[in-house]
């Protein structure tokens, strides 16, 4: 019996990121390496998948990956292999008036295959703080505001750091996260989200236009999930390159 697709998921493994600013950082990935085989193919696969991984762990990115898949593919005689990589990604981040700084954790993901559906694609999660338009116009004093995360995703030529995608989801909310704050930085996001209000389709297209005009991304998706402060619900927006190109 031909078995469609065989092995590794979620492996969490040890790995070293480039950083943009030229240094390498070292985290830990959630790693899932999948390959389609011939039916004459009875040997297990696990040791090859680790014996990779070894391989390339000093370095691990969306720049790699085609060589890693590539040597996967050759050693199993596989028809196309498929890779999946998550981690926690740190970035020192100032608060916006003491400069205090401390370190923001951004989620990331390499995505690729090669052989019947070869690509390469990039995702970061991002949080950000979103401030209801509706509740500030209607209310008095205030307005509601929460933590929401924009999620994108993009596909690219050429070369695109992760550092550029988290800045662009950055900047569609009302106002950015930070890991620490003191009582001047705490006045500085609390002004600048009521001055700045978004419901969560507001953020998407936002994004969405930084997205546009990136020249390396040749395709993406945005999504926003608002984690309401005054409902039950979270807010969702969505939309892809396909849709409004």
């Amino acid at each position: 019996m031909k078995l469609n697709t065989v092995g590794i998921k979620d492996i969490r493994y040890p790995v070293r990121v480039r950083e943009k600013s030229g240094g390498m950082q070292e985290t830990v990935a959630s790693i899932s390496l999948q390959v389609s085989l011939p039916r004459q193919y009875r040997e297990s696969c696990v040791s090859t998948f680790i014996k990779v991984l070894n391989t390339y762990q000093d370095e691990m990115s969306n720049r790699i990956f085609r060589n890693l898949l590539a040597e996967v593919k050759e050693e199993l005689r596989a028809e196309s292999a498929h890779v999946e990589m998550t981690f926690p990604y740190f970035l020192e981040k100032k608060a916006p008036t003491t400069g205090t700084a401390g370190l923001m954790e951004y989620t990331c993901r390499f995505t690729g295959g090669i052989g019947k559906d070869e690509d390469f694609v990039l995702s970061v999660w991002v949080p950000v703080t979103t401030l209801c338009p509706c509740s500030r116009e209607i209310s008095e004093c205030g307005a509601h505001n929460q933590r929401g995360e924009v999620n994108l995703t993009v596909k690219y030529s050429g070369f695109i750091w992760m550092e550029e995608l988290i800045v662009m989801a950055e900047a569609g909310g009302s106002c950015e996260v930070y890991s620490l704050l003191k009582r001047p930085d705490e006045k500085y996001v609390t002004e600048k989200a009521y001055n700045n209000p978004m419901f969560v389709e507001d953020a998407v297209r936002k994004v969405a236009e930084q997205a546009m005009a990136h020249p390396a991304i040749t395709w993406f998706s945005v999504s926003v999930e608002s984690f309401e402060s005054i409902h039950k619900h979270s807010a969702y927006a969505y939309v892809d390159s396909d849709e409004i190109r």
